[in-house]
């Protein structure tokens, strides 16, 4: 063969399949609940939640003490997600560990200046990923946790008076430690609100302690995964799916309205749930029902994810008790009505 002659061009990358079904959506909810229990054991609960603010476009926070798997979840998160997209320099995790010295400049990126053109070019901070690790977010102060405002709501963030977008994919899963551990900073109201689930995370059972320690070394390298991982365009279309496909009926809505409105005139409470915490519970009802093989919203997603998703909201009055059994009580008679309502479409 003449070495000289010319060679085809590369074929352009075959594009990752569209999902189109709610068949194909839960099928992508189940390999990445695989991929993520082969790299975190004895959490197959908080995976599912997280799994579920995910592809509700939300963001999680994680809470526990050191040494309970809270940025092992994370990291594995990141690595399951693969990016098919060729172009895209966005990387698929990047972690930020907050510490007291920590400067908003850090988390979103800033403009420096190149002698070699004399003009100013903005770096992008570790923010420009699809999900970012923000680990012990509140060991930094409140001024560096507002850094994350603005890209939790909106997938931007403002540097210097320029706007940049980040990618739709964008997840924050942070951790925290409790706030009675020295040198922590309560989050503020505001940082609290963007996120969609609060999840209190607690110690492994026995068994999947030792299984853990049996097999440190394939959990730490993650050989013999068997799962294969997902597309960030999979996970964009299951997003767009909940919204056309999981139906939500009248009766659910105002069943929410109802719980807001208990939470407001409760004694037990000082503030009441915002309308914001409505519109996040919306999708994530949605996505449970779809993690449940499910087209339509019913009583027990909302029972299921009532806590996680207002627990962190609430402001309680002094002596009011556990915010689980405050919430309970306020759902209680909603959730009665709602269960004997026909919620198909």
């Amino acid at each position: 063969m003449d070495s000289s002659a010319p060679t085809a061009p590369p074929s352009p990358p075959t594009p990752a399949p569209r999902i189109t079904g709610l068949e194909g959506a839960y099928e992508v909810i189940q390999r990445l609940r695989k991929r993520l229990q082969e790299r975190v054991i004895g959490r197959d609960g908080v995976i599912d939640l997280v799994i579920l603010a995910l592809i509700a476009d939300g963001h999680v926070l994680l809470e526990d003490f050191p040494g309970s798997g809270k940025t092992t979840l994370a990291k594995a998160l990141g690595e399951a997600i693969v990016d098919d997209l060729p172009q895209d320099e966005i990387a698929n995790i990047r972690r930020v560990q907050f510490t007291p010295d920590l400067l908003p400049s850090d988390v979103t990126g800033t403009t420096v200046f190149d002698p070699n053109t004399a003009r100013f070019h903005f770096r992008p901070g570790p923010i420009f990923a699809h999900v970012l690790l923000a680990d012990e977010i509140n060991r930094t102060s409140p001024k560096v946790q507002s850094a994350l405002l603005e890209a939790m709501a909106e997938k931007q963030t403002t540097v210097d008076n320029h706007t940049y977008r980040l990618d739709d994919l964008f997840f924050v899963i942070a951790t925290q430690n409790p706030l009675d551990l020295a040198g922590t900073f309560p989050l503020p109201a505001a940082q609290l609100d963007r996120f969609l689930f609060k999840i209190r995370m607690t110690h492994i059972s026995r068994d999947s302690e030792l299984e853990l320690l049996n097999n440190l070394k394939r959990v730490r390298t993650g050989d013999g995964a068997t799962a294969a991982p997902v597309t960030r365009t999979e996970i964009l279309d299951v997003r767009r799916l909940l919204e056309s496909s999981i139906y939500v009926a009248p009766a659910v809505k105002e069943a929410l309205v109802d719980i807001a409105a208990a939470t407001r005139a409760s004694d037990r409470v000082l503030q009441g749930l915002s309308t914001r915490s409505l519109v996040l519970m919306l999708p994530a009802l949605q996505a449970r029902a779809l993690s449940q093989r499910r087209a339509y919203v019913n009583a027990e997603d909302v029972e299921a994810l009532a806590f996680y998703v207002f627990g962190h909201r609430l402001e309680l009055a002094p002596g009011a008790g556990r915010s689980e059994e405050v919430i309970a009580a306020c759902c209680k008679q909603s959730l009665e009505r709602l269960a004997k309502s026909t919620l198909r479409r």
